[in-house]
Parts: structure tokens; C-alpha cells; sequence
């Protein structure tokens, strides 16, 4: 046949009888975005070199007093070390609104011991709070405590106000409160720490076997499914008509939907005839729908079912492949606590400013100034009650300018990082996978460490191309991040116009993302089989798929259905039998814990069978994809001849009607 190029599908392959799987005579792709790449990895770890010798997580970590001194820790003097704890002299002056502009109390704060007992104090007009209850620590701050003792707390001093005081106690008991459900909490997973491990293996254990059942299961679920929905959609239309049936005779029954018009009360719609009518007529529409989509599809459905049922085999061959998972969660481990500490001690990196503080009228009040020789400057001659006071963490140099650029490059490289080790793992996957795949006598023909030298490949050849793509996610990520910020901002304001074109970009860009993930996935493999740069294996990918659109749209639903119900299934049984398990149902074992929530451990072990289960079935997905991808190469490459034989399985030369010559 004479087949004519489109523009949309591009050409079918052509027969190549050097072509034995993924080709090991290959170049490096994409060389400059490697570069690239690499360029920005060095930028990347300066980034980190120049906040970690700025930065200072400490004003994370402890509290800082008037003097911009930390407590509780040694810095020459002894005395600091043992003062662990930050005392407000005026805790109500924390309510007022300069403490959210300049994210200092405009109160007198001293490092104080563990009991602090404060006799001094720096003016009349403020006096330590005088309590008969205990200081709270929160977060190494002395917060007074109420409601724990009997007795009337006694302000003294000026602006002396009762309901700020309660308010503000009963914040900080809140978070006292937190702090307790929290040591609770870790006293649980003390408790429970090995049922939870055992929970999780148990997890592991089901995903294997699910995965390895696949490959026997997996017509008869998708059947199966298919019919529940059908059978499920029957009965409704049943139900719908005997309710039409039963409104036949009664009064006010056959009222017209357009006599009713728009109530609130939706059950009176209920009521009338032509609602159950609608509802049948658009229930019989669902089900002749796909009723003739399964008549059509039905082969497409079997092609399907048959992928399913290979890539369980593939897998069973490369069993490594589901140990890789723990290679990308290390790695992406690795960049997340990168990200988060560059961040922290970016954040962490301004310098301590100082700032005029008085209570008279002053023209120097809130101007920088220097504690050092402070006492000595013409400030204290104007105004003799001033004092020069830590006021926040801020700084004027072009480091301290453009932090929040690099705290952006910080995010940018992230995304790029976080996509690369995810790429690097699709590409391997899909190395191992094809090698199955174009194995002629299989499994003596698989190489022997698939997945470690599918890895060696894409590390040598690919990283460019991986880069690349990998690159083109990030910016998409870092836009949709950007319009997020900008929707935040834009969260008070008037303007509706604005909000609507923030909401359409945003959701463009969400698709944008989702688009490019699935042509970076079916490029990624490209990469893998034929070593090519990621623009032509993306081209490639997207012209093979848009050749086969009826099968890739089949084949991903239904491998979408299936591990959804698999994690599903995980997740329900590992769930259930540690609610069973931790609730105390199972009286012999259940007695010897004691827990002050059960649910702690069975909503770790419910959260983390999901992320085995999703670790695991995301191997098998890849699997699925790549076996589509060869096996579409290998419909349009071969013609079953004894010089160009199919090398898809027997189930599915059965399905396509098609036979290699010389097979029995």
C-alpha cells in the first residue's frame, strides 16, 4: 500500500534487520542542555555554599531577646547558656500591630532561666506581669499560663488589658495543647513503631502478588468491571422507570418541569413524572453508549488485557525493576533535604538590625542605629529614653537584595532536579523493559543486569536529553507557582477581571503540565530504544501514539482502572486488618498495646501501603507503556515473515489475527 505522509501522524517504521532492542551504538543527545544542566547544578551549590555561610538556622530555632542575642546558647558567656528561655516584660504589647510589621514584640524581652523570676525592669511603664500561675514554655517562650491554678492574674503597669491577656493565654495554651497531642503521638509510634514495619511489608508483600496475579486476573477484572457497570446502569434504568411508573397515578405527578421551574428543594423534582423520565432517557443513552463502544472496542480492549498480562511476565523477568523505586525516593530524598535546608538558611541569612525605641514623641524613633555606640551617639542627648533595640533580621547588600531571586532559583532548580531523577527513572525502566520486549527467544536473549545497564546508558548517553525535558516541566512547574503567588496577592482584591484571567491561566497551565508529562514519558522511552535526541524521540513517540489514538486511549484507561483498583484493594485490606489489629477486635494480640490513638499507626500504615503500593505500580505502569510503545513498532516494523517475524507474545498475535511463518 501506498501510504501517504500526514502531518499529524508522520510515517510508519520501516523494517530494519539491524534493529535487535535498545541500540548500544549510540551518541551523547542534547550535549548542551547537559552543559546546561551541569552549569546549573554549580550555580545551584553555590547558592547553597553562599546561605550556608550567611545563613543561621538558630533564629529558627531559638528565640531571640531586645539585644538580638540568642538564648540558651554559649557565646562566651556562660551566663546566656543557662537562660534558656525568652521573658516578655510586657507580653500585651505583643498584640499590637507593630509586631506583625516588624516581627519584633515592642516590649522588653530577657534571657531568662528555666523559672524566671524577673526583679528588674528597664522603666515604670513596664513592669514585668506579676501572675500568680506558672510561665509556660512555648517554643522557649514564657507565656503565662491560665486556667491551671486557682487565682487572679494581676497586671501592673500601664495599657493593662484583661481580654488581649486571655485571648493571647488561651493561644498559647493551644499550642501547649498541640505539644502534648504531639509527645502523645510519638509515644504511639514508640509503641507501635515494628506493627507499623510489619503493616507496611505486609503492604509490600500484596503489590507483589497483585502484580505477579496480573498477569492470570487481569481479563477477568477488566470483564468483569465492565459488566457491574453495565448490569449497575440496567438497574438504574429499572429503578428510574418504576418510579415513573409508580408517579403514573398520582396527583400533581404528570406537572411539566417548565410549570415547576427553579426550586430550591430539590426533592419536589423528585415528585414528577418527567424528572424519572429524563433520568431514564439519559441512563439508556450511558449504557447504548458503551454498549457499542465495547462491541467496537472489543479488540482494542483484548490488546489491551493482553499488555497487561506481558507486562506482568516482563516483570517477572526483571524483577529488579521493582526495587528501583527505592533508587528514585533516595535520590529524590537527596533534593528535597538539599531544597529544604538551602531554603531555611536562605531565609535565616539577614543580618541583625537595630532600632531606635523610646516612649516619648522622638525624631530619631524606628531609625537604624547601632547598639555599640549607641550610648555614646547625639540620639541619647534628644531623646534620653531611648534605647537601641533588635528590631528584625533584615540587611542592605546586594546578597541581601536579591535573596528572594535566588530563593526562586532555589525553587526553579527543585523542580528541575526533582524531574530529572523522575526522568532518569522512566528512561531506565524503559531500557530494561525493551530489551524484554525485542528479546527474540525470551528470556535467554534478556541481557543479564537490564536494569543496571539501562541505567549506565542513560546516565552516559542521556543526560541531556533528560535535562531537557526534565527543563521544559520545571518552567511550566515554576509558572504555575508564579500564578499561584499572584493569585494569593490578588486573594483581597476588587478586581474580577484579573481573578478570571489568573483562574485561565492556571488551568491552561495545569493541562500544559499534564501534557508534557505524557510526552516526556513516551519521549523518555524513544530515548531509551533508539538513543535519539529528545526532540525527535518526542516527534517519533507523538506520531507512533497519534497513528494508534484509539489504542493508547483504551490501553490507558484501562491500565488507569486496573492499578487504581489494585491500590485500592492494598490499601483496603492492609487498612482494614490494622484497624482491626489496633482497635483492640483481635483480643489476644490487641492487649499488649496500649495506645493513646489508634488511629496513629493504622493512618501510617494506610498512607504508606498507598505509597508502596504506588511506588510499586508505577514500575508496572512504565512496564505497560513501554511493551505499547515496542509493541506498536513492532505491528508497523514486521510483517510475521521468517526474515522480519513479529516479536510481540502468542496472546497477542491471536488477537491482531496475525502468525510469525514457521510457527507451529
Amino acid at each position: 500500500h501506498h501510504i501517504h505522509h500526514n502531518v499529524f501522524t508522520g510515517d510508519p517504521r520501516k523494517f530494519d534487520p539491524t534493529f535487535k532492542g535498545p541500540i548500544h551504538n549510540r551518541g551523547c543527545t542534547d550535549i548542551l542542555c547537559c552543559i546546561l544542566f551541569v552549569l546549573a547544578l554549580l550555580g545551584y551549590f553555590a547558592v547553597g555554599i553562599l546561605a550556608w555561610s550567611h545563613g543561621d538556622p538558630r533564629k529558627v530555632i531559638y528565640p531571640t531577646d531586645s539585644s538580638g542575642q540568642f538564648c540558651g546558647l554559649f557565646l562566651g558567656k556562660l551566663e546566656w547558656e543557662n537562660k534558656t528561655l525568652l521573658f516578655y516584660f510586657n507580653i500585651l504589647k505583643c498584640a499590637s500591630p507593630l509586631t506583625l510589621l516588624e516581627f519584633q514584640c515592642p516590649t522588653t524581652q530577657v534571657r531568662a532561666p528555666p523559672n524566671p523570676h524577673v526583679k528588674r525592669h528597664t522603666s515604670s511603664a513596664e513592669l514585668p506581669l506579676k501572675s500568680s500561675h506558672d510561665q509556660n514554655n512555648v517554643s522557649r517562650r514564657c507565656l503565662p499560663n491560665l486556667g491551671t491554678k486557682p487565682g487572679g492574674v494581676i497586671v501592673v503597669g500601664e495599657n493593662s488589658d484583661c481580654q488581649a491577656m486571655c485571648f493571647f493565654c488561651r493561644k498559647s495554651n493551644i499550642a501547649v495543647e498541640a505539644r502534648q497531642v504531639a509527645m502523645r503521638i510519638f509515644e504511639d509510634y514508640t509503641q507501635s513503631w515494628h506493627w507499623i514495619l510489619l503493616g507496611l511489608f505486609i503492604a509490600m508483600v500484596i503489590s507483589l502478588i497483585f502484580i505477579v496475579l496480573l498477569r492470570y486476573l487481569a481479563g477477568i477484572m477488566v470483564w468483569v468491571m465492565m459488566i457491574m457497570v453495565i448490569l449497575v446502569i440496567g438497574y438504574g434504568i429499572f429503578h428510574c422507570y418504576m418510579q415513573y411508573a409508580h408517579l403514573k397515578g398520582t396527583p400533581g405527578g404528570n406537572v411539566t418541569l417548565r410549570d415547576l421551574g427553579l426550586q430550591t428543594d430539590f426533592s419536589i423534582y423528585l415528585q414528577i413524572q418527567q424528572t424519572w423520565l429524563a433520568f431514564i432517557i439519559i441512563l439508556s443513552i450511558v449504557e447504548v453508549v458503551i454498549i457499542i463502544l465495547l462491541i467496537f472496542l472489543r479488540k482494542r480492549i483484548l490488546i489491551a488485557i493482553a499488555l497487561i498480562k506481558e507486562a506482568s511476565r516482563a516483570i517477572g523477568h526483571v524483577m529488579s525493576s521493582l526495587f528501583y523505586p527505592l533508587l528514585t525516593f533516595a535520590l529524590l530524598a537527596l533534593v528535597i533535604a538539599y531544597w529544604a535546608v538551602t531554603a531555611v538558611f536562605l531565609s535565616t541569612s539577614n543580618e541583625q538590625i537595630y532600632k531606635v525605641f523610646n516612649t516619648t514623641q522622638c525624631n530619631y524613633s524606628m531609625e537604624v542605629c547601632n547598639p555599640k555606640t549607641f550610648q555614646n551617639s547625639s540620639i541619647i542627648e534628644v531623646c534620653p529614653d531611648a534605647e537601641c533595640r533588635f528590631a528584625f533580621y533584615g540587611g542592605e547588600t546586594s546578597y541581601h537584595k536579591y535573596l528572594i531571586l535566588l530563593q526562586f532559583y532555589n525553587l526553579f532548580l527543585f523542580f528541575w532536579c526533582v524531574n530529572f531523577v523522575t526522568a532518569l527513572g522512566q528512561v531506565t525502566l524503559a531500557g530494561a523493559f525493551a530489551s524484554y520486549y525485542w528479546a527474540f527467544k525470551k528470556p535467554d536473549d534478556i541481557p543479564a543486569f537490564p536494569i543496571c545497564s539501562s541505567l549506565g546508558r542513560a546516565l552516559r548517553y542521556h543526560t541531556g536529553s533528560l535535562a531537557f525535558g526534565s527543563l521544559i516541566l520545571a518552567i511550566v512547574q515554576i509558572i504555575r507557582v508564579i500564578l499561584e503567588y499572584l493569585d494569593q496577592k490578588l486573594k483581597g482584591a476588587q478586581n474580577k477581571c484579573a481573578r478570571f484571567l489568573l483562574s485561565c491561566l492556571k488551568c491552561c497551565f495545569w493541562c500544559l503540565e499534564k501534557c508534557i508529562k505524557f510526552i516526556n514519558r513516551n519521549a523518555y522511552i524513544m530515548v531509551a530504544i533508539y538513543g535519539k535526541n529528545f526532540c525527535t524521540s518526542a516527534r517519533d513517540a507523538f506520531f507512533l501514539l497519534m497513528r494508534n489514538i484509539l489504542r493508547v486511549a483504551v490501553l490507558d484507561k484501562v491500565t488507569d482502572f486496573l492499578l487504581f483498583l489494585g491500590k485500592l484493594l492494598i490499601v483496603g485490606i492492609v487498612g482494614i486488618c490494622s484497624f482491626f489489629f489496633f482497635s483492640g477486635r483481635i483480643q489476644k494480640i490487641s492487649n499488649d498495646i496500649n495506645l493513646n490513638y489508634y488511629w496513629v499507626p493504622i493512618l501510617t500504615i494506610v498512607i504508606g501501603s498507598y505509597l508502596i503500593a504506588h511506588g510499586f505500580f508505577s514500575v508496572y505502569a512504565m512496564c505497560v507503556d513501554t511493551l505499547f510503545l515496542c509493541f506498536l513498532e513492532d505491528v508497523e516494523r514486521n510483517d510475521g515473515s521468517s526474515e522480519r517475524p513479529y516479536l510481540m507474545s502468542e496472546s497477542l498475535l491471536g488477537i491482531l489475527n496475525k502468525k510469525n511463518e514457521g510457527s507451529k
